[in-house]
């Protein structure tokens, strides 16, 4: 095997010195037209590629980014890094992912991979821990935070959906259909605290009373989330409509509905947060407070890339997040419709 071009072979290919390489690959300097063309026409002969090694020596920059995330098969952590990619390939950088399936310790395990990989900096959906995340900073690794962030960190950037308006808009169309008692599907995740609060708060605004029957937790896991759904459909017959707080908890809720015979909506309205490609192909559609994946994973790279003077810490970047009406929703039985809040239909 031959070995690889080196710039002393582009050099003498050329007929100039390695410094006035160097100053044509980089753009670093003054060289006449005719002698880069004469060096770009070298290196393209000898199929010389620069040394990463060397330039991340010299720059002291690797060029990578480190993304962190809990699941690389969830629909919405996917949008998330697809918007990360999106933003990386602008600035230049490639993207080292990996998951953590919100393990703490498996988490802390990758952040000390990536700290002793040099990355230029990490992105990451946190499993809420904050050592692994303090021990990033001290080490000088740049972090943003996507979706969720312990709230032991202010001084680490973060972008958000706005979950609180999301579900509010959610609560008060269920609430303006008639619905009264309304169920909620949560997590024991601490990110999904926020949507547990605003239902709360929502029920209480409206004049509802808010029933601890009707609220149920599961553990952020596909069984979890079927035994959930199922204690609360069968052993609450007179709930009408229930809101479930992640897209696996509408899942869930939709299939134990039909192993219980429950018609949408007909027998029981169901909505949930994240609007994921499958509710659309429900039957019926389902109904969704869609959260901008995409474009927190690409603002979220942005911050992370931009000039560290102009990061605003002071406050997260916040991004709307918006009630899509679909046909899992209707009036509760005996009533012939509601006033609904408006809200975009698809």
């Amino acid at each position: 095997m031959s070995r690889a071009a080196t710039i002393k072979d582009v050099a003498r290919r050329a007929g100039v010195g390695v410094a006035t390489v160097s100053r044509v690959l980089s753009g670093s300097g003054p060289v006449s037209p005719a002698t880069r063309d004469r060096v770009l026409a070298a290196a393209r002969e000898l199929e010389y590629r620069p040394s990463a090694l060397g330039r991340s020596l010299k720059t002291q920059r690797t060029g990578t980014l480190g993304l962190v995330v809990p699941d690389v098969t969830d629909p919405f952590c996917a949008e998330l890094a697809a918007g990360v990619l999106d933003c990386a390939r602008t600035f230049g950088e490639n993207v080292l992912l990996d998951a953590a399936h919100d393990d703490p310790g498996r988490e802390a395990e990758i952040v000390d991979r990536l700290v002793e990989q040099r990355v230029d900096g990490i992105i990451a959906v946190p499993a809420g821990e904050e050592a692994a995340w303090r021990a990033a900073v001290r080490a000088g690794v740049p972090v943003v935070f996507a979706d969720r962030a312990p709230a032991g960190l202010p001084e680490v950037p973060t972008v958000l959906a706005d979950d609180a308006a999301g579900v509010r808009a959610a609560v008060e169309y269920l609430a303006g259909l008639g619905h009264r008692r309304i169920g909620f599907l949560g997590t024991t995740a601490a990110d999904t605290g926020v949507r547990e609060e605003t239902f709360r708060a929502t029920l209480a605004e409206r004049g509802l009373a808010v029933r601890e029957e009707l609220l149920v937790r599961a553990r952020p896991h596909r069984d979890s989330a079927f035994a959930a759904a199922a204690g609360l459909l069968q052993s609450r017959p007179d709930m009408t409509a229930v809101l479930a707080a992640t897209h696996l908890l509408g899942e869930a809720a939709v299939l134990v509905a039909r192993e219980l015979d429950l018609r949408i909506p007909a027998d029981l309205s169901i909505a949930m947060v994240d609007d994921v490609p499958w509710a659309e192909l429900c039957d019926p559609p389902l109904t969704a407070v869609a959260r901008p994946g995409r474009r927190i994973g690409y603002q979220a790279c942005e911050v992370l890339l931009r000039d560290p003077a102009r990061r605003d810490r002071s406050r997260p970047v916040v991004l709307a997040a918006e009630l899509v009406i679909r046909g899992s929703c209707g009036p509760p039985a005996g009533l012939p419709g509601g006033a609904a809040r408006p809200a975009r239909t698809r």
